[in-house]
């Protein structure tokens, strides 16, 4: 079996997790509320996935507001957040012209937003989101206004969310997703992706972008803006992948994905990997 190993010189930092090595969907990150019946929302037909009120597209423009300005701030001043390749979006900008779908490693609470800060995108940018996390109070507000739509919890909820995906790929938006699911923070590793991230960049016929979340040891000033395990951060940007056409969907939806994962694991630094590329059907 593989042991996991990275190319000399790569940051890891300690913040005191013991990261599992036999489930790579091990879900960290507490859930407030397991019973959706219990809480605000339930995730079946009934929730709004495509919401055009004044007040869902009033609080949708002071959450871009609010990325924006304050949370670029504090990423920049608290986090030391770098941002890279932002080149590579001007170099395709024909390409990315009727929308993409980014993809990234799930290693913070705010990496999301690390992502729409490096394209650029907030009040055009949506992700597909766990959905009990919209029951909990503390991350409600943020989720929903910044994008996030809840996977349905039932088959009846699909047919609202896909319409939703698939209006905002019409307008030319941008899909954000994590395609390891789980959040690990601060993990240095790649876990293994779910396809269903490839089939919608398929289905819409548009590139993926990768982006990868880096570490770096916190030095000099900002040993004053944070605590000292936390470490700070680079977003950076890569190539964009595109569907092989001349393999059956199927094919081409693995392969997508197998290429991201691949080009994304030599941003991150990693040798050797022992989790594979996709979790296999």
């Amino acid at each position: 079996m593989k042991e996991f190993k990275h190319k000399e010189g790569v940051y890891v930092p300690n913040i005191g997790i013991d990261y599992p090595k036999d489930d790579p969907s091990t879900r960290l990150v507490e859930v407030k509320v397991q019973d959706s019946s219990q809480g605000r929302w339930q995730f079946d037909e009934t929730y709004p996935y495509i919401d055009n009120s004044f007040g869902y597209k009033f609080n949708r423009r002071l959450n871009a507001l609010l990325l924006s300005t304050i949370i670029a701030a504090y990423h920049r001043i608290c986090l030391g957040l770098r941002i890279e390749g932002r080149d590579i979006l001007r170099k395709y900008r024909k390409e990315l012209k009727g929308g993409a779908v980014t993809v990234c490693n799930h290693v913070w609470r705010e990496d999301a937003v690390m992502v729409f800060h490096a394209v650029r995108k907030y009040y055009h940018m949506h992700m597909p989101v766990y959905a009990k996390h919209l029951n909990n109070p503390g991350f409600y507000w943020m989720l929903r206004f910044m994008g996030g739509v809840p996977v349905p919890e039932s088959l009846a909820g699909m047919r609202g969310f896909n319409a939703a995906f698939d209006s905002f790929h019409e307008a030319g938006d941008w899909i954000h997703v994590f395609p390891e699911a789980v959040r690990w923070d601060c993990y240095t590793y790649l876990r293994p992706f779910h396809k269903g991230t490839f089939t919608m960049a398929y289905k819409y016929d548009c590139p993926v972008v990768p982006c990868v979340v880096t570490f770096r040891e916190r030095k000099g000033i900002f040993r004053l803006t944070g605590k000292k395990q936390i470490p700070l951060f680079t977003i950076r940007i890569l190539e964009p992948v595109f569907a092989d056409k001349t393999l059956n969907r199927r094919d081409a939806v693995k392969d997508l994905a197998v290429r991201a994962h691949r080009e994304m694991e030599e941003a991150i630094g990693v040798i050797e990997n022992p989790w594979p590329a996709i979790y296999e059907d």
